[in-house]
């Protein structure tokens, strides 16, 4: 059975930002674009090794509720509804969501789609999700601490928290100079929208984005009520890559990281510490 778009839930702290990544996404996902890609027959076969190269994802997700959060497409969802999983999929894309629902209705699986941004979940219930699985996308938002305020409320306790983000310095890249090298061109304490640069290799065309500094990426997720669990730097170099490929600066700059995070228990947030004993 398929929900429909939600599309009263779409809001957003800035409308104008919404509409504008919105936008992007949309015209990527209608243009067959890699980040829209559905998943496989071949990878249906075997939706958890498809979707868990780190063995970060339990054995089973039977009967589990899984958030895919920022991550329509057909992709995500297909592969862990085609897993056993109770699947919600949050997207700020209707194109993005239409392939969810294609893909669903074609597999003959059950995907419930809403349209909505990463930073405001309202419409969905407090500790309602086992896993919640986010691709690179809290770079499209200003404040990646309210998507984890969220996250940290929608997750039962215990709950995994899967992520990918884009590194901070993978950011401050502005452009190459005649030897080839990367010039870090954009100042880590920026505020606001990133501006244009020369070297785009890591930013998707028409898209706002924001960088987020390590200790928001990390010191934030573990205020928001997380224990980090793990970490990776996806490798996306490639010696043979030419300069300008987004392969030859993964050589220099890692562009991503990867989070495993588990939501501690609520109790532990309530109680009160010991008294402090002085002898």
């Amino acid at each position: 059975m398929l929900s429909p778009l939600n599309r009263d839930c779409l809001v957003a702290t800035d409308p104008a930002l919404l509409h504008q990544n919105k936008t992007a996404w949309n015209r990527m996902a209608d243009g067959s674009s890699l980040f829209a890609k559905v998943a496989t027959d071949e990878e249906c076969r075997a939706p958890l090794a498809a979707l868990d190269g780190r063995g970060w994802l339990p054995k089973s997700v039977a009967g589990l509720d899984v958030l895919c959060l920022a991550a329509g497409g057909g992709w995500q969802s297909i592969l862990y509804a085609a897993a056993g999983a109770r699947v919600t999929v949050v997207d700020l894309s209707g194109s993005m969501l239409k392939q969810d629902v294609e893909q669903a209705r074609n597999r003959n699986l059950s995907v419930r789609v809403v349209e909505a941004s990463m930073d405001n979940l309202s419409m969905l219930a407090d500790a309602s999700f086992d896993i919640v699985h986010q691709p690179v996308s809290t770079c499209y938002v200003p404040d990646i601490l309210a998507v984890y305020k969220e996250i940290s409320r929608i997750s039962r306790d215990g709950g995994l928290y899967i992520s990918q983000h884009k590194q901070p310095t993978c950011m401050q890249v502005s452009g190459r100079d005649a030897r080839d090298q990367y010039l870090i061109g954009i100042r880590y304490y920026h505020k606001g929208p990133l501006p244009p640069v020369t070297d785009d290799a890591y930013r998707e065309p028409g898209a706002v984005e924001f960088l987020h500094r390590w200790e928001d990426l990390v010191g934030g997720l573990c205020r928001a009520g997380f224990a980090l669990e793990d970490l990776r730097e996806p490798y996306r170099g490639d010696e043979t890559a030419q300069p300008g490929h987004y392969r030859h600066r993964g050589l220099f700059i890692a562009p991503y990281v990867r989070l495993k995070a588990r939501r501690l228990p609520r109790a532990t947030e309530t109680k009160a510490a010991p008294a402090l004993w002085v002898p």
